[in-house]
């Protein structure tokens, strides 16, 4: 034991300066833990928010630069490409907050930069409109947790979508509401209306949000400010409503009709199963039963009240016509995280619960964050395999314009990630979409193009890409576009039955500066009936041919017996098809009710 003690010593003087090096680091390193310990227990609850946000916004950015792009993103930073003030599907502040994240840096991160910093904003305001005058830091940890526990804020928070806006500006309306029903104040009521525009410009869903509002609150209607909030709203919304009156409003056709479906029981199912996942299968139980419960103290609660069961019913609703996205559901997460928050703090039995599972969905959502960078598992979806699949067609393509059949998310992927010029051909198999009010198409005509087409046709080639797609398509020399050729008939019956004659008085104009001759075999017009829930059907009338001059019309008589059809309620209309290409409708639809014999 002495020798022993005796080489230690050794040891430790032939060591000297090393050992006394090693000694002041460790003791730098406790010195700076204590001094991060001290700083972090001098937080306010506030400040407290503040920091853990300002935590997973850093993460946000990590995963901003590190994940590709998902379908709809690349589709927004095709938006962003031509500013508006509208665009076909959504209004235009999505694409103002691409555009300028691009000019700050570019790819990925520089898509989603701005997104990132709408989550930690909306939060904190969240806090500040829910948290009590006596809120400890406790309760600050305890709100970040309720908040990172709902899955659907972990995904948005970083995406370039146009929910993240949505969520700031409900988030600011609130706030506004709060101080204009505590302080009745002009001030109040003017940046009350300028959030409502601001929700106007970022998802038309923000008119439920303040509809919501109002009902949970009916004395709104009889305070003069609450009116005047409102003009100032119409005032600032004027050119995109001006922009929708030049366009047809097509934004508003499309969402109010352009996606229904006849009712399928599935819808209703998977819409219940979708509110569970994406606000937490074991929080959104507890906040239900709080909510029926709870009677809420101020008005701004029982707005969120409101607004939480007023999404949640709505879109019920909307399940009668068709499928819901998941994300439409995102304001409820509001009442959502207020409830539970409201409901934990409390502290006991609720707390543990909530805290213990705010610990292990943030554990389960680290794990799906890191797969989204990194594919371990190699999984096949959106976000993963971008730039080699859509480099594959470029190889492909050799120069030339990529013409997709529909898929217009795959055309806006394409351009991002290769820089190349793509097209969707908007196609009555799948649907239109923003492409329709570009010039894309005319600016490619008269050169060769890459047509994608979906079933196999003399000369066509099948391209295996590294997502695991199959890309068809054909080399066609000289693109001739039809999409501008307007068809016009007189009016159709609204009422039709198997084995009916429709007598059609067609008449084609041209605005392009080429001629075109209908032969009934690759160029030609058919008359399409289109419902969401059944096959599109497209029938060719081979009476119209014949020459049409350029910016002339060719007028043509056809007849169409009308074929067995389910009973349904379908979009007629007629197209022009230059196989293989075949476009949206070539003018105006009309509905039409088949009925049995």
């Amino acid at each position: 034991m002495r020798r022993f003690f005796a080489k230690a010593v050794r040891m430790r003087l032939s060591l000297g300066a090393g050992w006394r090096k090693t000694d002041k680091f460790c003791y730098l390193c406790r010195r700076m833990r204590a001094s991060v310990k001290k700083i972090y227990a001098s937080l306010r609850p506030d400040a407290l928010v503040a920091f853990w946000l300002g935590v997973w916004w850093i993460c946000n950015l990590f995963q901003a630069g590190f994940t590709e792009l998902a379908n709809d993103e690349a589709y927004y930073h095709m938006f962003a490409e031509n500013l508006s003030w509208g665009y076909f599907d959504h209004p235009p502040m999505t694409a103002l907050l691409v555009w300028l994240g691009e000019h700050l840096c570019g790819g990925e991160f520089g898509v989603r930069f701005f997104f990132t910093l709408l989550q930690p904003l909306y939060l904190y305001l969240l806090w500040r409109i829910v948290r009590s005058d006596s809120a400890t830091v406790r309760d600050a940890g305890l709100f970040v947790l309720i908040a990172a526990a709902m899955p659907i804020l972990q995904l948005y928070g970083f995406l370039a979508v146009p929910d993240g806006p949505l969520m700031l500006f409900t988030a600011l309306f609130l706030w506004c509401y709060k101080r204009l029903t505590e302080d009745d104040r002009w001030s109040h009521a003017l940046w009350l209306g300028v959030a409502m525009a601001a929700l106007a410009y970022s998802k038309y869903h923000g008119a439920l949000v303040v509809l919501l509002t109002v009902l949970s609150n009916l004395r709104l209607l009889r305070n003069p400010k609450f009116y005047a909030a409102c003009v100032v709203t119409l005032l600032l919304i004027l050119p995109h409503l001006g922009w929708q009156s030049g366009h047809d409003w097509v934004s508003f056709r499309y969402h109010l009709a352009g996606r229904n479906k006849d009712f399928q029981f599935s819808f209703v199912t998977e819409y219940l199963l979708n509110l569970l996942a994406i606000f937490n299968p074991l929080l959104f139980p507890v906040f239900v039963a709080v909510w029926w419960k709870t009677r809420a103290e101020t008005p701004v609660l029982r707005a969120l009240n409101f607004i939480s069961a007023g999404f949640v019913l709505f879109f019920l609703s909307t399940t009668l016509r068709g499928y819901v996205q998941p994300q439409w559901e995102i304001p409820v997460a509001f009442g959502v995280i207020a409830l539970l928050f409201l409901h934990a703090r409390r502290g006991g039995r609720p707390r543990r619960y909530v805290v213990r599972v705010g610990w292990v969905t943030v554990a389960l959502v680290a794990l799906v964050r890191i797969e989204m960078i990194f594919n371990p598992l190699g999984l096949r979806f959106e976000v993963f395999d971008n730039r080699t699949s859509y480099g594959r067609i470029a190889q492909e393509a050799a120069g030339a314009p990529v013409i997709f059949d529909g898929q217009y998310t795959a055309a806006a992927k394409y351009a991002f990630y290769t820089g190349g010029q793509a097209y969707a051909q908007p196609s009555i198999y799948y649907r239109t979409s923003q492409y329709e009010l570009r010039d894309d198409d005319d600016r490619m005509a008269g050169g060769p193009v890459l047509i994608q087409v979906w079933d196999s046709v003399p000369g066509s080639r099948d391209v295996q890409l590294p997502n695991g797609r199959t890309f068809r398509y054909l080399r066609c020399g000289r693109f001739v576009p039809v999409r501008r050729i307007a068809v016009e008939t007189g009016s159709l019956p609204s009422e039709v039955r198997p084995g009916d004659t429709l007598r059609l008085s067609l008449t084609l104009r041209n605005p392009y500066p080429y001629d075109y001759r209908f032969d009934g075999d690759s160029v030609k017009v058919g008359i399409v009936w289109r419902n969401l829930s059944e096959t599109t059907r497209r029938y060719d009338l081979p009476e119209v041919q014949g020459l049409l001059p350029a910016g002339g019309t060719l007028r043509r008589e056809a007849r169409f017996v009308v074929p067995e059809l389910p009973e349904r309620t379908w979009q007629v209309g007629f197209t022009v098809s230059n196989l293989p290409v075949t476009t949206w409708f070539n003018g105006p639809t009309e509905r039409i009710r088949t009925i049995a014999k």
